[in-house]
């Protein structure tokens, strides 16, 4: 056993500098999730309760085994954007009936349920999961399909949702809809394309064109339950295969069904329940620096999220900038890769590349805890050839086939965030803590690159320089980036699938876990290990 040794000082000035630092992040953090919760407002919420119908996370609620967690997923997206915090659905991972499922729901109360390009983007990061993980999905269906204004983003791209469901279906990979109001024009297709599917007496709605629109296009006068009320599809289509009461009974089928699914894993069980770390994750609060530019030790964070604080290190005295290493998270083996310096140099690069290829001949879940600058540039380092180690690292990365979890502690920026795992190279999942931040470079650095090109553009045409109108275009330069690269914005994006506190990540990182482990774990097979 290789218990890590605590070294946080909870009494030092760093500490409480660094601690109410990220409280303050927390706290902003929250008032936004505040807002999510409250749906489309009290208005909105009150007309949809008059209506005798329960809000979206109530019903979610209601479906859940009792007592038992909720991953919420992308809860801020559309934030700083037109649209309302959460872009109007909720998306996460629960436990129904002892399965793992995604579960996801249209707000009513916001516009109606439709979907606006940022619950698209949301929407398509759900079914990417929902695929890789092979996790049963239950939709609780109620939207009125696209937010027409927003129409030439929605639905060209919007047809891959359906496209989704029933390609996670030939997959088999269980598909539920539970339809508890109005489900027209492309909502109409979730239970359309949905394995099972559950309607409510006089609540569901089911059709491709509502009453006007039929008036419209044929001249037929219709009512909506001639047209698509769920005792119709339950006796004359076919649609519905379940035939509801009311809410809680459509809810009490759906549970039903999972229960019936037969869903097994195919990836290992974990080696036993996993002993807790052995120091407070409330120190995980003082340890990432409240200033960007300080660096912090790894080791501290790992001490506080693998089981039993132990974690062997692989080559602890080579690149030393980054740590790597063995341990268990709530009984389930796994591979760490986490920066320690920021800066990723030629040795980190190769110490990486070897590490990931190790664990893929093991069969072993990755890791990625970053807060990186990047890797190092300048003349020194190029011509020892930070580009061909940097390259061989993403390869890594690239071509790696067993499951990546990537956490954002602070700092993501450059290539470095390729390196270590960012979006774009396929994690499983990707959390941020609430002071992380992602940039193609920080903002100092990005205006003072701007600043230079301009100044010797002016020199090249033998203009005068003006250092009143660069000085002024830096600032507003480092403004935007700053801005742009906060964790709120990313999370707005969906560059990730949710800012979590700090404190914990070891949940989080246990249900990811137990959630990848639906699929097989087998890494990449076809070359021995390059030593490099």
């Amino acid at each position: 056993m290789s218990v890590l040794p605590d070294r946080v000082v909870p009494t030092s000035d760093a500490y409480r500098e660094n601690r109410e630092s990220l409280l303050r992040q927390i706290a902003a953090h929250d008032e936004q999730l505040a807002l999510v919760n409250g749906g489309g407002g009290p208005k909105y919420v009150e007309r949809h309760r008059g209506r005798g119908k329960m809000l979206v996370r109530e019903r979610i609620d209601a479906l859940l085994d009792p007592g038992s967690p909720f991953l919420e997923l992308s809860p801020l997206a559309a934030y700083g954007s037109e649209f309302p915090v959460g872009a109007g659905n909720v998306s996460g991972i629960g436990f129904v009936e002892g399965v793992e499922c995604m579960i996801t729901g249209s707000d009513p109360t916001v516009r109606g349920g439709a979907m606006n390009p940022y619950s698209l983007r949301k929407n398509l990061r759900t079914n990417d999961i929902i695929r890789e993980n092979r996790l049963p999905t239950i939709a609780l269906t109620e939207s009125g399909g696209a937010d027409l204004p927003t129409q030439s983003e929605v639905f060209i791209p919007g047809g891959r949702g359906f496209r989704d469901i029933t390609s996670a279906s030939a997959a088999g990979i269980p598909q539920i809809s539970l339809v508890f109001g109005n489900s027209t024009a492309g909502g109409a297709y979730v239970p359309g394309m949905s394995d099972y599917v559950v309607m409510i007496k006089e609540r569901s709605k089911v059709f491709l064109g509502g009453p006007p629109l039929v008036k419209m296009a044929t001249g037929e006068d219709s009512d909506d339950e001639s047209l698509g009320g769920a005792e119709m599809h339950a006796r004359v289509s076919g649609l519905a295969d379940y035939f509801a009461v009311d809410e809680m009974d459509a809810i009490r089928i759906g549970r039903q069904i999972v229960k019936r699914l037969n869903h097994r894993k195919l990836g290992p069980p974990p080696r036993g329940a996993g002993r807790p770390p052995k120091y407070d994750p409330e120190h995980l609060l003082g340890i990432p620096s409240a200033d960007p530019k300080v660096p912090f030790d790894p080791r501290d964070v790992i001490a506080r999220i693998v089981d039993d604080s132990d974690f062997d290190e692989f080559k602890p005295l080579y690149g030393t900038s980054l740590v790597t290493g063995w341990a268990e998270l709530h009984g389930y083996p796994i591979g760490i890769l986490a920066n320690h310096r920021g800066v990723l140099f030629s040795e980190e690069s190769e110490k990486a590349a070897q590490f990931i290829q190790l664990a893929n001949q093991i069969d072993t879940p990755l890791l990625f805890l970053q807060n990186t600058t990047g890797y190092m540039v300048g003349k020194e380092f190029e011509q020892r050839g930070i580009i061909k180690d940097g390259a061989k690292m993403i390869n890594a990365v690239s071509n790696s086939r067993v499951p990546h979890l990537t956490v954002n502690m602070a700092a993501s920026y450059g290539a470095g965030n390729y390196g270590m795992c960012g979006r774009a190279y396929g994690p499983r999942f990707l959390f941020a803590w609430p002071n992380a931040k992602s940039a193609v470079m920080g903002p100092t650095q990005l205006a003072g690159v701007m600043s230079i090109v301009a100044r010797e553009s002016a020199a090249s045409m033998g203009k005068p320089f003006d250092e009143e109108a660069d000085a002024a275009m830096r600032q507003m330069v480092e403004d935007q980036i700053e801005r742009e690269s906060l964790a709120m914005f990313m999370s707005g994006k969906v560059y990730d699938d949710g800012i979590i506190d700090p404190r914990d990540t070891r949940t989080v990182l246990g249900l990811c876990l137990g959630v990848v482990h639906n699929t097989p774990i087998e890494g990449t097979r076809g070359y021995g290990v390059f030593r490099m």
